[in-house]
């Protein structure tokens, strides 16, 4: 049983950045990021392997958001940059074995906020 903690949500301005982390337990293979805003569904954000060859973006976030890990330290990174008010969601973080939008991800976090004010 893997448990995942995430941080480093909160409050920006439209044009701001985050970075958010997620911590694991043990040892993860892809690990994820997904959001879910308001009254919406829950959507894939990004995802990386355990060795980084493999990295998928959402379209609606490339070129804006950098996913990276710490394999020593079992921590995944969200890096949020140009964040538009569409960004406000609770951000999850998803462990599992295929960095993709469809995992499968054993493993989610308990998410964190990110708000975007306009």
């Amino acid at each position: 049983q893997v448990q995942l903690v995430e941080s480093g949500g909160g409050l920006v301005q439209a044009g701001g950045s985050l970075r958010l982390s997620c911590a694991a337990s043990g040892r993860t293979f892809a690990m994820g990021w997904f959001r879910q805003a308001p009254g919406k569904e829950r959507e894939f954000v990004t995802a990386m392997s355990w060795s980084g060859a493999n990295t998928n973006y959402a379209d609606s976030v490339k070129g804006r958001f950098t996913i990276s890990r710490d394999n020593a330290k079992n921590t995944v990174y969200l890096q949020m940059n140009n964040l538009k008010p569409d960004d406000t969601a609770v951000y999850y973080c998803a462990a599992g074995w295929v960095a993709g939008p469809s995992g499968p991800y054993d493993y989610w976090g308990q998410g964190t906020q990110v708000t975007v004010s306009s």
